[in-house]
């Protein structure tokens, strides 16, 4: 009997322990940062939307100026890829009010979309993985989900943080907000349910839906996201990670060795075969019923896309073989004889795009095509480094390799100088038209000023078979860079330019 009053008063006192609910340590200065996270929710709010713009460089720049007071300084003293990243997702999206190019608009904001949540996860105190180890991005992302989701009670706790009531100004601001918003709702409602109702409010409607509906709309919006904002921050702030251990299972060299001996093998019959046509000539390949314009037009993105493949199998074999394996030697060398037959290939399909542009003339997607093979090309490179020092990581190097690839590249006028190349060819000569609907409507506004300096009584073939004079679709672009400049969200330097020029 003694025995079962312990138990039950044992499981009556374990009880109550599931019904604790979370406790937040906040402070008075999380009201600020509250006040300051809505202030954000509110300004992503208004600036989203299409066309992107000088919104999301105010909205980028506006995280870090909450993000980094939320986390105190010296975050950014504690790790130096911390100060690296911010540097360049500040550069980045400064692009948004520099250029117009719809493709580097869409890549760069999946960029800092998958860029500025890893940062923030960084800034965390807690253990983390090194950024140059693959397994971080889920690590970091787990952590920024349970920020997300997981704490949305902390914004309710800074709202009394330090007080024993809320005070009456925050009761009526919320409540005022809660009633106007549900009277812009349910007014139309009730109006569409009776005439003579509707015939009565006419007037308080209108108004409400010219001052206050599309306002009300965004308040709400901005609400409802800034719990979600303000938990991941308060998580950054006081729920570190940790980091988890890592296992790496490893094969026998052989097996890798057999696999990088046959890529080896395939390469070097294929690079003998095509040395016969890169020397050779149109004499050789017309024996062979091959023209010299059809051999030279096709193959360079195959051997982009051969080359990428190459360093995965690269990375898998230097990565899961045992070095303590007796053909580890062996597998070293069979690599670093992968990564020479593929910079070749990558040489023989940046020839065959040279004679292919020097034919055809510069597209976006050319000029794209060369910096992908120079990337891949400084990708080999940091590969064979890998090969001469197998303890060194790939990624160490390879992931600065690419940010530094992609904000050079942001900041090459490409649009600028594939127009240049057309017109040229086009007043040389060489080619016969420009293609202006491609140039217009494909690019950013960098390309007006080359295609001024074309004939504009010039006719071009549109789509549907329309035709119009090159002087009205360039006024029809400009009127186009003007709406942009006029709205801040999509605001930006290459609209404002074009928009000036004529």
């Amino acid at each position: 009997m003694e025995n079962l009053e312990k138990a039950l008063v044992s499981q009556g006192a374990a009880q109550p322990a599931q019904n604790v609910r979370k406790i937040y340590e906040t402070t008075p200065r999380d009201r600020l940062l509250l006040a300051g996270t809505l202030a954000l929710c509110l300004l992503l709010v208004n600036a989203a939307g299409w066309p992107w713009g000088m919104g999301n460089t105010l909205t980028v720049f506006a995280w870090y100026a909450l993000l980094l007071p939320a986390m105190g300084r010296e975050v950014l003293a504690r790790r130096r890829e911390s100060r690296v990243l911010l540097a360049y997702n500040l550069l980045l999206a400064v692009s948004f009010a520099l250029t117009s190019n719809p493709w580097f608009r869409l890549w760069n904001f999946l960029a800092l979309m998958v860029l500025v949540p890893l940062h923030a996860a960084s800034l965390s105190a807690g253990e983390l993985l090194p950024w140059w180890r693959p397994a971080m991005a889920g690590e970091r992302l787990g952590l920024l989900c349970r920020g997300v989701f997981c704490h949305l009670g902390a914004a309710p706790a800074a709202l009394s943080a330090g007080r024993k009531k809320r005070s009456l100004s925050l009761t009526v601001v919320l409540g005022t907000a809660a009633a106007l918003a549900l009277v812009s709702v349910l007014l139309p409602v009730l109006a569409s349910a009776d005439a003579l109702f509707a015939a009565a409010t006419r007037g308080l409607t209108e108004f409400l839906r010219l001052h206050f509906a599309r306002g009300l709309w965004k308040l709400l919006w901005a609400l409802v996201l800034t719990p979600f904002v303000f938990g991941l921050l308060y998580s950054l702030r006081h729920v570190p990670s940790r980091a988890g251990t890592h296992t790496l299972y490893t094969v026998d060299s052989a097996l890798f060795a057999i696999v990088l001996g046959a890529l080896d093998a395939l390469y070097l019959l294929f690079l003998a075969v095509q040395s016969a046509g890169l020397f050779g000539g149109p004499e050789y390949l017309a024996q062979r019923g091959i023209s010299y314009a059809e051999w030279a037009r096709g193959g360079f993105f195959q051997m982009v896309g051969v080359t990428i493949l190459n360093l995965a199998a690269l990375m898998a074999a230097l990565t899961f073989s045992q070095q303590e394996s007796r053909g580890w030697r062996f597998l070293r060398w069979l690599a670093a004889a992968l990564v020479g037959e593929s910079l070749v290939l990558l040489a023989s399909a940046a020839w065959r795009m040279t004679l292919y542009v020097s034919a055809y003339g510069l597209s976006f997607k050319r000029f794209m095509t060369y910096w992908g093979m120079v990337m891949m090309a400084l990708f080999l490179l940091s590969a064979l480094e890998k090969v001469r020092r197998p303890d060194r990581s790939f990624c160490r190097r390879a992931l600065p390799l690419a940010l530094a690839g992609w904000l050079v590249i942001n900041c090459v006028p490409v649009d600028y100088l594939v127009a240049k190349n057309q017109v040229d060819r086009c007043l040389s000569g060489r080619s016969e038209t420009v293609d202006a609907r491609y140039l217009l409507y494909h690019l950013s506004y960098d390309t007006l000023p080359q295609l001024e300096r074309l004939d504009g009584n010039t006719v071009y073939q549109l789509g549907g078979g329309q035709t119009r004079r090159l002087t009205d679709l360039l006024e029809e672009r400009r009127a186009t860079a003007r709406a942009d400049c006029a709205d801040w969200r999509s605001w930006n330097l290459s609209a404002c330019l074009a928009a000036g020029g004529g």
